[in-house]
């Protein structure tokens, strides 16, 4: 993929002065993994509730290898609700999902929201409003935590924490995916190359204007969400390595500091020895000095071998996501798509 770093003209959507004209078209991107009792009223419902927003709406939903009938029922409701349906060849994950997503859009503003009802459709006229005013990117943050569980909140302010610490671009501690961003945002965006993506991370790091607007998260419609402590975790390690080194520099400052532990241990001992007459301890103390510094050094090979581990994939170059099959009804069918994407079959990132 040849082109610049970053968009160089604004979108037909922008006017000089930042102010977005009144008419304008709206790309909503929905990924879904075994959704299929509830997305198609969820596909009516946010075409009823973003319909009378825009003048052109798509909805681009993305099948991330559901399990279950949910491309079916995608497919089914396509036609009445100007859906593009990108059906994944398997489950590549929700940040592959939203970046197939992104680069099968064509409106000039482009929001984001689950498919389980959580976001509040109410949310989505403010953050319009402010997008007309000229913020380029307006982010959702839930007001609080309550429902999940102590260790999960207790796991994601951890985390958060350690990236405030370690990376030069701030990202809002709980802001999610639910968001709205301007074209050129999005573009910006696409031009990361990274296959290891950590999207809460891309949309700080391009920067442009952006504000927060608070929802309160509404209950799941049905079925238990499929991000569980495992994939919760999964994210977060890309999260870290992707935008921070602090791991590399923490396991740097506990090496030096248990070396010089140890050669003051070792000057005690000679000491002890030469001044007190002490006997210099034997096998145990050896072992356990040996067991010691042996998982000390596993542990750094470890948080290293995770870096190495992510070049490695990124130097492959395999595509982010395929798309094994596209039906699309859009009524911005005739627009074209961002450079990356391949409409006609097994269009991926490359």
């Amino acid at each position: 993929m040849n082109s610049p770093a970053f968009p160089s003209a604004a979108t037909p959507a922008t006017t000089a002065s930042g102010i977005r004209p009144s008419r304008f078209t709206l790309s909503c991107i929905v990924p879904a993994y075994n959704e299929v009792s509830h997305i198609a009223r969820f596909i009516a419902e946010l075409h009823a509730a973003v319909r009378p927003l825009a003048d052109e709406v798509e909805i681009i939903a993305i099948n991330d290898g559901s399990r279950d009938a949910t491309a079916a029922e995608i497919e089914r409701v396509a036609g009445q609700y100007g859906v593009c349906l990108l059906d994944l060849s398997r489950n590549f994950g929700k940040e592959a999902a939203l970046t197939a997503g992104l680069e099968g859009a064509r409106g000039d503003c482009v929001l984001i929201i689950d498919s389980d009802f959580q976001h509040p459709f109410g949310t989505i006229g403010p953050m319009i409003e402010r997008w007309k005013a000229g913020v380029d990117m307006i982010y959702g943050v839930r007001t609080d935590r309550d429902d999940e569980h102590w260790a999960k909140r207790a796991g994601t302010k951890a985390f958060y924490a350690l990236m405030s610490r370690g990376s030069a671009v701030p990202i809002p501690p709980d802001a999610g995916d639910f968001r709205l961003m301007d074209r050129r945002v999005a573009d910006a965006i696409l031009q990361l190359p990274e296959r290891n993506r950590f999207m809460k991370g891309l949309y700080a790091w391009v920067g442009f204007r952006s504000e927060s607007i608070e929802f309160e998260v509404r209950e799941r419609e049905s079925g238990v969400s499929s991000f569980n402590f495992k994939a919760l975790r999964r994210l977060a390690m890309t999260g870290l390595v992707a935008f921070t080194d602090l791991p590399l520099k923490a396991v740097r400052m506990a090496g030096a500091f248990i070396s010089v532990l140890a050669a003051l241990y070792g000057l005690w001992i000679v000491f002890e020895r030469v001044c007190w007459g002490e006997a210099i301890p034997g096998f145990a103390t050896v072992a356990a000095s040996i067991m010691f510094f042996a998982g000390v050094q596993m542990f750094s090979i470890g948080i290293i071998g995770e870096y190495l581990g992510r070049v490695y994939t990124e130097v492959k170059r395999r595509p982010t996501y395929i798309v094994g099959r596209r039906v699309d009804c859009s009524p911005l069918a005739g627009r074209p798509h961002h450079a990356g994407f391949e409409p006609n079959g097994i269009g991926a990132r490359g």
